[in-house]
């Protein structure tokens, strides 16, 4: 796993059993992101995104972690074995953060806009609000608005996602194939295979990614699920 250190921006891999605690960023994509290629040219910092990171940095070390993970520049996205792995990993990356800031770039600080945000409509996203345990939502300020503990009910009502998942109060396996495919149906995604690819921790899948096979992915999805699983509610959905 690649992480950034919060005091010098650096990337640092890590190997699987020695991962540093971390925090992790969630947020929706923008022009001007930050990619892994602009950390090794020493360009990152002329770029919109930076100011997304180094506040993500910023928090983190106020929350006494050292490192954090950023999804446009700890990926290095010219190599498709390491996009594959990453995305097929990142559910765990997300479970297994101290904290996940989630960042609503469109919000300037009214709680009850929320459900307006576009966070709460992109396919990546839903994993990113119930695989960690502690999720700190901020405004576009990177002013905190809370916990998903905290606004645990708004969040249910604007995505649909009962408490007992959403809090985890139950396993994730609890929910019905049909029940936890209905809270990705409205969610988009701006390449068609992603909305398959990620729902991959979802569903406890892994699989290749086949950039360029279109809806051919979700059909994939469905039948890995369907090899682990005899819950019959995939075909209802």
């Amino acid at each position: 796993m690649r992480l950034l250190e919060a005091t010098t921006l650096r990337l640092v891999d890590f190997a699987p059993d020695n991962i540093p605690l971390y925090a992790i960023l969630s947020h929706t994509w923008e022009e001007g992101e930050v990619l892994f290629e602009d950390i090794g040219k020493g360009t990152a910092s002329t770029k919109p995104g930076y100011k997304k990171i180094e506040y993500t940095a910023q928090q983190a070390l106020r929350d006494g972690l050292e490192y954090i993970w950023v999804d446009t520049c700890c990926i290095n996205k010219e190599s498709s074995a390491e996009l594959s792995e990453s995305i097929n990993s990142m559910f765990r990356w997300y479970q297994q953060a101290q904290v996940c800031y989630a960042y609503l770039a469109d919000l300037d600080g009214d709680i009850n806009e929320m459900v307006s945000c576009r966070w709460f409509t992109r396919g990546f996203t839903l994993q990113e609000l119930i695989a960690p345990s502690n999720v700190v939502f901020f405004s576009r300020s990177w002013v905190s608005l809370g916990s998903k503990m905290d606004l645990c009910d708004a969040i249910s009502d604007i995505t649909g996602i009962g408490l007992e998942y959403l809090c985890q109060y139950r396993e994730l396996e609890c929910a019905s194939i049909a029940q936890r495919m209905s809270w990705a149906a409205t969610r988009q995604t701006s390449r068609p295979e992603d909305i398959a690819y990620c729902l991959l921790g979802i569903f406890s899948v892994n699989m290749p990614l086949l950039y360029g096979e279109g809806a051919r992915a979700f059909i994939r999805l469905e039948e890995e699920i369907m090899r682990k699983s005899a819950d019959q509610s995939l075909f209802a959905w």
